[in-house]
């Protein structure tokens, strides 16, 4: 099951293990079982720590990871290779003593939780939001016994998926019932347990001093922001909704430049290590409500923020960012997570010998085509233009799979359910007239994006399609405040473009700053 690069890896880390573990394997004579059981054998060989035993369960295959002598472990039903190897290396070391790296706060916070919470979680292995949940919900199950926790490989365990209506992955049960769905991480799901959290976070940030650089948004654009200020030795904070944005979600990236291949989680956890090698004040999970302008140039801004608390300012960059956009036709919102899906390397499995459709001609769209092509029954993509709109080289490729149909010139008008989930979708011939209906199972809408500036709107100058208005520096139509990134109106939404123009708009935050008057120089309360 492991290389030898893995293997070898795999023993430097288990090194750090500081209390005995066991692999407690539940298996019967099927070919995902033997699997399982080499894997187990694989990593005992690696460690005089760990042992392997048998036990039931009644899911197979499955294994649990315990703390010899104890009740603390966590469970893996099926096998964590691909994104899960991760959680697989933190769960051994975790069970097995060694220290994460979760903020004190957060680990008391976890460790004061009353009550009794059985977490399971249905992940895929192409699924990169999957990990942060995974990990998140098995370190607070080592972190609190009275916390416990399974993550299911739902490709594997496809009768118990279809039974539970689990549609879209990560999909997070707490003691039966649906708890939530998407990337968490250990606050988040804390915030939904804990509902006191809210009211204190809000009461820290409040307290802050204000900063002299505030960057509202945390994607390429506002790392870059913020270490070009916080390397001019400037107070510089960060209040993001979700740090590392929409490139968490981005599978493969291969035009960074100097890096031929990365994918997205990856770059997001070392845009994160390089903005904490500076002393930037990083607020995550903070989403911006509304932005109270300064009274008068020089003054603090203030954004206030969804939780309640405010941050003061006297320069703000705006990098919100972007989101998918949605189709807005009936019966999206209602079989969203049921069907209705915008991640086809999180959900597609899922799918699998499933119909489906592609909303979208772009390069996003023929390159989810493609991709589900090799996992489901049929796909059928559905373009509103008259013809494909995405890189020839992907549109020759698309073409070549025998189990997709392309429809051209066509507006989708309707998602179709049962109550429960998705059974197809109506479109319009947009060239000959007429309404047609698609039976499938799934929709993969990939249709671009939507700038994130609702909370903007009536404060700064944005265009009619909600992007924010900037000059050649970065500068908004509010002195003392700068935008960057996909939320603005620079073409071509890019990750290594978002990182210049939030270098860019840094340089000029802080340019700004020092030709201010003698007299606004000094950080004082507008």
């Amino acid at each position: 099951m492991l290389d030898a690069n893995l293997t070898a890896q795999l023993k430097t880390y288990l090194v750090n293990i500081r209390q005995p573990i066991e692999l407690v394997a539940a298996a019967d004579d099927g070919a995902k079982s033997r699997q399982m059981l080499t894997l187990l054998d694989e990593i005992a060989a690696l460690s005089p720590d760990v042992t392997v035993t048998r036990a039931d369960d009644a899911r197979i295959p499955s294994f649990l990871i315990r703390r010899a002598g104890t009740d603390i472990g966590v469970r893996f039903a099926g096998l964590p290779m691909g994104h899960e190897f991760t959680s697989l290396v933190l769960a051994l070391l975790q069970v097995g003593g060694h220290p994460s790296k979760l903020a004190q706060d957060v680990i008391e916070q976890v460790r004061a939780l009353d009550g009794d919470y059985d977490f399971e979680t249905y992940f895929s292995l192409s699924c990169q939001n999957c990990p942060d949940v995974v990990q998140a919900l098995n370190l607070m199950s080592v972190l609190n016994p009275r916390i416990r926790h399974v993550a299911i490989e739902g490709g594997l365990f496809q009768e118990e998926v279809a039974r539970r209506g689990v549609m879209s992955v990560p999909a997070i049960f707490l003691n039966g019932e649906l708890f939530a769905s998407g990337r968490m991480d250990v606050e988040q799901i804390l915030g939904k347990l804990d509902t006191g959290s809210t009211a204190r976070t809000a009461a820290k940030l409040a307290a802050k001093e204000p900063f002299d650089v505030l960057v509202v948004g945390g994607g390429p654009a506002g790392a870059g922001a913020a270490i070009y200020t916080a390397r001019k030795g400037i107070r510089t904070g960060i209040a993001a909704e979700r740090f590392g944005g929409q490139v968490l979600d981005t599978m493969s990236i291969e035009n960074f430049i100097s890096v031929s291949r990365t994918e997205g989680p990856k770059l997001v956890a070392q845009m994160e290590q390089h903005v904490a090698d500076y002393s930037v004040d990083l607020m995550n999970l903070q989403r911006a409500d509304r932005l109270v302008p300064a009274a008068h140039e020089g003054g603090l801004h203030e954004v206030q923020l969804a939780d309640g608390g405010t941050l003061k300012a006297r320069t703000v960059i705006l990098s919100t960012g972007a989101r998918w956009r949605q189709m807005n036709v009936p019966g999206e919102e209602a079989y969203r997570n049921k069907g209705v899906t915008y991640c086809p390397h999180c959900d597609g499995p899922l799918f699998r010998d499933k119909r489906v459709a592609v909303i979208g001609g772009g390069n996003s769209g023929v390159e989810a085509a493609i991709d589900l092509a090799g996992l489901v029954a049929h796909v059928t993509l559905i373009e509103y233009a008259g013809e494909l709109r995405a890189d020839a080289v992907l549109q020759r490729k698309l073409a070549s799979l025998p189990n997709v149909r392309v429809v051209t010139s066509a507006l989708t008008t309707e998602v179709v359910g049962d109550g429960d989930r998705v059974v197809g979708l109506r479109y319009e011939d947009r060239q000959g007239g007429g309404v047609h209906q698609v039976e499938l199972e799934g929709i993969f809408v990939q249709i671009g994006l939507v700038p994130n500036t609702e909370w903007l709107q009536g404060t700064i100058a944005l265009t009619p399609r909600g992007e924010i208005e900037v000059d050649d520096r970065g500068q908004t139509s509010l002195p003392g405040v700068f935008a960057a990134g996909d939320v603005t109106t620079v073409p071509y939404k890019q990750i290594v473009v978002a990182m210049g123009e939030g270098s860019k708009a840094g340089l000029s935050a802080f340019d700004y700053l020092i030709r201010l008057p003698v007299e606004d120089a000094a950080l004082v309360d507008a």
